[in-house]
């Protein structure tokens, strides 16, 4: 058990930098840590052996954040349907130019930012993150190049809107 928490300790910090790229919340960053480890701790008979204890607290994190992504969508959607307003939005007003880049990151769709910020961040191989956000090795590949792509444009300026899909 104690080689567990200690590989649990030394796993925090890497937890937390990736639930932060997640949520851009240090408040939240926690909250999703701790319930990750909570899931994981409750979920531990059921863990392989043999499995990467890095990339499956990963994927539940991951996971977890996609779950409350979705619902806080779905709270957010009833409120407007309510009349609600969402005074939530974050503050633009990024004015340092060293931020360009962090802020560049922060327009990419949250699939992007997960799967920038564990391949080149956290040094994962393509297939540890495929396994960690439960997508074909393939998918990974195409969207780390398409998520490049758009990281690479919104740091130069150029601002593409998508090409759009004429169906017949």
């Amino acid at each position: 058990m104690t080689d567990l928490n200690d590989e649990l300790r030394e796993l925090l910090p890497r937890l937390r930098r990736f639930a932060l790229s997640l949520t851009r919340d240090s408040h939240n960053a926690d909250d999703l840590v701790q319930a990750t480890l909570e899931r994981a701790l409750s979920r531990w008979k059921g863990k392989r052996a043999e499995g990467d204890l890095r990339a499956w607290l990963f994927s539940i994190l991951y996971r977890r954040f996609i779950d409350g992504h979705r619902s806080a969508q779905r709270y957010a959607r009833m409120l407007q349907l309510f009349g609600g307003r969402d005074d939530a939005l974050p503050s633009a007003e990024r004015t340092v130019v060293a931020q360009a880049g962090l802020d560049a990151f922060d327009r990419l769709k949250p699939e992007q930012r997960a799967l920038l910020f564990a391949i080149t961040v956290e040094g994962l191989s393509y297939q540890q993150a495929a396994d960690v956000l439960g997508l074909p090795i393939g998918t990974v590949m195409s969207r780390l190049s398409r998520a490049r792509k758009a990281l690479h444009q919104l740091t130069e300026g150029e601002i593409t809107r998508p090409a759009m899909r004429i169906y017949k």
